[in-house]
């Protein structure tokens, strides 16, 4: 029996009529709620409260920095593999999430900057992968099980 449950979202141009999934963060979080609420009984490891909030984090950052920084979610997927959520998110900007300081040069402290840690402090993996149409794909997997104790 196949361990994978998952939800596809392709998306069209910005503006086009006939373009679905996710369009902002809300919607991502929505459509991680379903991925886990649509697996077939026994299929997939069940997950805590705190892996859910991650998962949902995580989903809003992703969309958040796509929309922000990187010109619109062009793709989003969201699946469940064995004990981990997949979230995929596409964009049309080729360059790499970044970590800000958060201070500036004149020590001011910044707004922002803090959402890429954020995935990768959540996240057991994360992937981000050159596009062949232009752009980049973010891939975070999300342990349901909640985190891994240190040194296992």
């Amino acid at each position: 029996m196949s361990q994978e449950q998952g939800v596809h979202t392709p998306t069209g141009p910005v503006g086009d009529p006939t373009r679905h999934g996710p369009l902002n963060p809300a919607e991502a979080r929505g459509a991680v709620r379903r991925a886990l609420a649509e697996r077939p009984a026994g299929q997939g490891a069940p997950y805590t409260p705190d892996s859910l909030s991650d998962a949902l984090l995580v989903a809003s950052e992703l969309t958040t920095n796509a929309m922000l920084h990187g010109g619109g979610i062009t793709d989003f997927d969201v699946e469940v593999v064995g004990e981990n959520l997949h979230l995929s998110v596409c964009d049309r900007e080729r360059r790499r999430p970044v970590t800000l300081e958060s201070v500036d040069r004149r020590g001011r402290h910044r707004c922002g900057g803090r959402g890429w840690p954020i995935v990768c402090r959540l996240a057991c993996e994360v992937e981000v992968a050159d596009l062949p149409t232009g752009g980049k794909r973010v891939t975070a997997v999300i342990p349901l099980l909640g985190p891994h104790p240190e040194g296992a």
